[in-house]
């Protein structure tokens, strides 16, 4: 909680520990300033047609942002990376679901989805975010894969890269923890399968029991945001060149219909940015620009490619294995 001291003549003086708290939040902010940048140079360079334009918005609130949006790329049908630096008042009905004192807010963070045009490179997602509410302050993020054709390399790779920079900081990330957090958050429960193949989660990290505190967490995060590019690059550089035709577009369609039921129903980021007055058109910025639904479609043929990914998709795997080799296994099911 914010700590104030009255001047003799009646203001507010704010506390050290206030201040810090503010200064740290900045840094943060900076971060995720920064990352989107680079995250946007490289996404560019992968593309090699499409760039992104640029749209700076304010919160009535407080606060604003930055979105980035491709299209029409020779990769990307849809790419988007935000930036966001918020403050202010949450309607009391939604601050109390939030840890914290009070309804004053403040947050910052990066988040991007990546819409590919072709059904055999993979849709991926990631953000990071630092939050603060009354006497609480945490970070949270992670990025998952949501491929529409099975590629088990591809799904071992970018586990890998996130088991490594995990590892990287072991009192701050566990990738067993958040790998499992991931596959129970993105459950699309009405369907009874995941998004897609996972990856990381996680959320509330606000440092206590760390060395270090919440600068751990803070060096984590950072790391796994410079992880993303090594993590997603060498998949959609192997997957581009990969022939489809309208039988695999249809299914893409299909499972995009699913991804968009997951965000408008259960993501949290979703909810945040609405219930928080940010800006409309940048929190559904994530939805894909064409996807379709079909009354009833059932199962994929058995033995077909498609039924291959809707296996994994109901029944998660350890893509790591329990030595972490990269032998991908079946996780036990709860």
């Amino acid at each position: 909680m914010i700590e104030t001291n009255r001047c003799p003549h009646g203001s507010q003086k704010v506390s050290s520990a206030a201040m810090r708290e503010r200064a740290f939040f900045d840094r943060a902010a900076e971060l995720f300033s920064t990352l989107q940048s680079e995250i946007c140079a490289g996404l560019e360079d992968l593309d090699g047609v499409g760039r992104f334009t640029t749209d700076d918005w304010s919160r009535s609130g407080g606060g604003g942002g930055l979105s980035r949006v491709l299209t029409g790329g020779r990769l990307f049908e849809r790419a988007g990376v935000n930036w966001s630096k918020v403050e202010g008042e949450l309607p009391a009905e939604y601050a109390a679901q939030i840890p914290g004192q009070g309804t004053s807010f403040s947050a910052a963070g990066v988040s991007l989805v990546l819409h590919p045009g072709s059904p055999m490179v993979p849709t991926v997602h990631a953000n990071f975010r630092y939050l603060s509410k009354g006497d609480r302050a945490w970070f949270g993020g992670g990025a998952d894969l949501t491929p529409y054709y099975l590629f088990r390399e591809d799904a071992v790779h970018f586990h890998r890269t996130w088991q490594r920079a995990c590892a990287a900081h072991p009192g701050a990330a566990d990738y067993r923890r958040f790998k499992e957090w991931c596959d129970e958050y993105f459950f699309i429960s009405h369907r009874g399968e995941r998004r897609g193949v996972g990856g990381i989660f996680f959320d509330y990290l606000d440092g206590a029991g760390i060395d270090g505190g919440l600068e751990a967490v803070l060096a984590f995060t950072s790391e796994a945001g410079r992880a993303f590019l090594p993590a997603y690059r060498p998949i959609a550089e192997r997957r581009a060149g990969e022939s489809y035709g309208e039988r695999e577009r249809q299914w893409q369609l299909l499972r995009r219909g699913r991804y968009v039921e997951f965000n408008l129903v259960y993501d949290r980021g979703t909810v945040f940015g609405l219930k928080t007055g940010g800006r409309t058109e940048s929190v559904l910025m994530s939805l894909p620009p064409l996807c379709r639904w079909e009354y009833d479609p059932g199962d994929p043929p058995a033995g077909s490619r498609e039924a291959e990914l809707v296996a994994v998709l109901r029944n998660p795997v350890d893509w790591l294995g329990s030595s972490g080799s990269g032998e991908a296994s079946p996780d036990h099911q709860g």
